[in-house]
């Protein structure tokens, strides 16, 4: 009986050259760092396209020639900085925000275990708000406040204005509650 060919042991079933113990770790999170860079780099190339194409609108007005009406009386688009966090909340405090996001994003690097990063749903989830948590920090550092630009009206009533790192944000949040609601419990309740 022939003898079987020899090949170095690499761990890996196609016989590859063996990864490096950084690349295999990183390569666990790539769903995660895919959906982080889409939303960081989605962020921040419809921010400079909105800082470039539209007058800065300090006041929220939506007289002619502060804004775009994409969709007459429900989508408009508009330049205004937002100091706070979502509707405003802690309003001029960007700086105290900017200080709690990147605790955030810390705090998730290091839980990332026990927050379920290595599932595809938690990836998911945590991807969309971390690209969206880094997106609008790296607006308070750079800018002092976050840029917004998508303005929904619902009749007489203005949605408050917000981005693509806010909807990162709003979606990896409902992604991880609607997945942590699903999950069984340790006891298989």
């Amino acid at each position: 009986m022939p003898a079987a060919p020899e090949t170095a042991p690499t761990g890996r079933p196609d016989g590859g050259p063996a990864r490096s113990p950084r690349r295999t770790r990183l390569a666990a999170y790539r769903r995660f760092w895919r959906l982080a860079a889409i939303v960081l780099v989605l962020d921040q190339v419809t921010k400079l396209l909105v800082v470039a194409g539209l007058p800065y609108n300090a006041l929220h007005s939506h007289a002619p020639g502060l804004g775009v009406d994409v969709i007459p009386g429900f989508l408009h688009l508009i330049h205004v900085g937002n100091t706070g966090a979502a509707w405003s909340i802690l309003s001029g405090r960007s700086l105290l925000l900017a200080g709690l996001a990147a605790v955030t994003l810390a705090g998730i690097y290091f839980w990332r275990h026990s927050l379920g990063l290595r599932e595809p749903a938690g990836q998911n989830a945590f991807g969309l708000l971390c690209g969206g948590v880094a997106g609008n920090l790296i607006d308070r550092l750079a800018h002092g406040h976050v840029i917004d630009f998508l303005d929904l009206h619902f009749g007489s009533y203005i949605y408050p204005t917000f981005n693509v790192a806010d909807s990162g944000i709003c979606v990896g949040v409902g992604l991880y509650l609607w997945h942590s609601l699903r999950a069984p419990s340790p006891d298989g309740r």
